[in-house]
């Protein structure tokens, strides 16, 4: 059996094969170390970056968005404490960006404005007025001063999300189609808010792992 983790801030992302056979899984990230699990490769924040067996997020992003996109395409990865994507055209590498300043916290403060005021994400619509915010962080006191104004917690969640999908567009350049990683696939508040600039597909919460496994297929 081979393994391979992606181990976010918040949560990690497993991918366990075995003769042809996959099996994917989510944990908290806090409950990984506990697990004591040999890992055959590995990204993300919260793993030490082991050379023999670590990989760039973006390589992984790269080689995990390859598997499901056709010759060109954009592929953003927004996450709890950052935002990257990378770029292909005519099956080559063409751009990439990383922030981890901007985009710090976005996940993480959405998970953190859910529980705190109890709103469940499937209960967000899209909202056509957003935040004109650079971080969670900044967007907290915008939220906590239209709610003590009398809007409803999830009016105000939902003008966060779609100011993130703003800043989102704009951090990739604003292009006609993003293909989007992670967490937020599942946000559908965030992906309708996206729509609204561009085309969106959603490709799930495991194409870093799914990155790690094709290119140690590659290079074995």
């Amino acid at each position: 059996m081979k393994i391979y983790i992606d181990a976010g801030t918040t949560w990690t992302k497993i991918l366990k094969t075995e003769n042809d056979k996959k099996e994917y899984s989510i944990i908290p990230t806090k409950d990984l170390k506990s697990l004591n699990l040999k890992y055959d490769k590995c990204t993300g924040h919260s793993l030490s970056k082991d050379k023999n067996i670590y990989e760039n997020e973006v390589v992984a992003l790269a080689n995990g968005a390859k598997k499901y996109l056709e010759d060109d395409f954009i592929a953003l990865d927004l996450g709890s404490r950052d935002i990257k994507y990378v770029q292909y055209q005519n099956k080559k590498f063409k751009d990439m960006d990383w922030n981890a300043s901007c985009a710090s916290a976005t996940g993480a403060t959405i998970e953190m404005l859910l529980k705190f005021y109890n709103v469940d994400v499937k209960n967000l619509k899209y909202n056509p007025q957003k935040y004109s915010v650079t971080c969670g962080i900044f967007g907290l006191e915008k939220i906590m001063d239209d709610i003590a104004q009398g809007v409803s917690a999830e009016t105000a969640i939902s003008k966060f999300i779609h100011g993130i999908a703003f800043n989102a567009y704009n951090f990739a350049k604003n292009p006609s189609k993003i293909c989007i990683s992670g967490g937020f696939c599942e946000n559908l508040c965030f992906i309708e808010s996206l729509k609204q600039y561009c085309e969106v597909i959603p490709l799930g919460r495991f194409v870093l792992v799914d990155g790690l496994m094709a290119n140690d297929i590659k290079t074995n």
